[in-house]
């Protein structure tokens, strides 16, 4: 093992190889827990990565993209009971998930770094929590679903929509690999072991979105 490769940042194996070197970085796999990710040495800078969402168009008024978050917030809602109380982990610079979540009697708070950075919103647990177009940035994935699942209420749910990697694509050609705040990449058997890992029902209402149902009393996370 070269000094270069380091733990995977989620499952934390060691099992870790190179995988592919693209768009000027280098990514790395994890055998284990089936995650693509770029080591921490290049990461970009907050400065870096601010200038890059500032340039998202996240707008509650455009249509296109409702339908786009649709995807997640129409099979989450159907699953909810009324008044669910959720936080919109990630939201962006224009929140419009929360929006159309609080639209249909679900009231929503929301996180971000860089936008809503009020950590009082993680001092209290939720209904439901969603992350959308926001795990592919996690630096420390195992540190962020560690945070998620604590921030749901057991008997809650947990919705994730990122983009999923897939073995018919090649990687350097797909756009999620472009994109230099991109730094961690799931498989759909990534998913699988988060499920695994913490003692989660998954389901998959779009290949792009994973609904995480918790149980009802919180398990001891295995050491």
């Amino acid at each position: 093992m070269t000094a270069d490769l380091q733990a995977c940042p989620l499952c934390r194996d060691r099992h870790v190889r190179a995988f592919s070197r693209a768009h000027g970085r280098q990514f790395f796999a994890c055998d284990a827990c089936r995650l693509v990710y770029v080591a921490s040495g290049a990461h970009p800078t907050p400065e870096a990565e601010s200038a890059r969402y500032r340039t998202h168009q996240n707008d509650p008024s455009d249509a296109a993209y409702r339908a786009f978050l649709d995807r997640l917030a129409v099979p989450l809602a159907a699953r909810l009971s009324a008044g669910a109380e959720g936080l919109d982990y990630g939201s962006g610079p224009g929140p419009t998930l929360s929006v159309m979540l609080a639209e249909r009697g679900f009231p929503t708070w929301v996180y971000d770094p860089f936008f809503s950075d009020d950590e009082t919103v993680l001092g209290r647990t939720y209904d439901f929590v969603t992350c959308t177009e926001t795990a592919e940035h996690f630096f420390d994935p195992g540190r962020e679903f560690d945070r998620l699942q604590a921030l749901v209420r057991p008997g809650g749910w947990l919705a994730v929509m990122t983009e999923m990697r897939r073995e018919d694509r090649p990687f350097e050609t797909w756009h999620y690999a472009r994109d230099p705040t991109h730094v961690s990449f799931y498989h759909p058997e990534t998913m699988a072991w988060l499920a695994d890992r913490y003692g989660w029902l998954l389901e998959r209402p779009h290949p792009n979105v994973v609904l995480f149902k918790t149980p009802d009393l919180k398990p001891r996370l295995p050491a």
